[in-house]
């Protein structure tokens, strides 16, 4: 099944690790998995808004998720409720994991956030991954973590249409 199927979408929950914890579980649809890409869409997952300053989450809000499981991140396309993208979150993960109904992806701090129009590009969380230790207890995750947000960081700069690629 590809996104663009028309299959129906199979229901799954999407379990968002963090620090060995489960930070968030929310339920999504499954749009497509080629056995290396994962894709589901599901409404903002938060309680109330968040406002980070350059862009706002709320209810309404519709991602477009997007796993790999053979690379260190996750890319997610927002759109509001009237379905005006409003841009891209990137999570820096572990590789994600598919098992039956449940798609779980370990969060390594840092993010990227890129806008709708690509004049936005801005490296996020760059302090927590910091302060999380992973480079004294996990040096080879840190450096793996460290180089996606830099190749994501390098494609969202880009304006030849690579980022937008990655979802195609």
């Amino acid at each position: 099944m590809s996104a663009n199927s028309a299959e129906p979408a199979r229901p799954l929950d999407v379990v968002l690790v963090k620090a060995g914890r489960t930070k968030i579980r929310y339920p999504a649809a499954l749009l497509g998995d080629d056995g290396t890409r994962i894709a589901v869409r599901a409404p903002w997952a938060g309680d109330g808004v968040r406002d980070f300053g350059f862009v706002r989450f709320e209810k309404g809000d519709v991602f477009t998720e997007y796993y790999w499981r053979d690379r260190w991140y996750s890319v997610k396309e927002v759109r509001d409720a009237d379905g005006r993208l409003k841009g891209w979150y990137c999570d820096i993960t572990r590789p994600a994991a598919l098992t039956g109904a449940q798609l779980v992806v370990e969060d390594l701090d840092l993010d990227l956030w890129r806008s709708a129009d690509g004049t936005d590009v801005r490296r996020l969380d760059e302090d927590e991954f910091a302060d999380s230790g992973l480079a004294r207890s996990d040096p080879r995750a840190a450096a793996a973590a460290v180089a996606a947000l830099d190749e994501l960081e390098a494609l969202a700069l880009r304006r030849d249409g690579a980022f937008e690629a990655l979802l195609g």
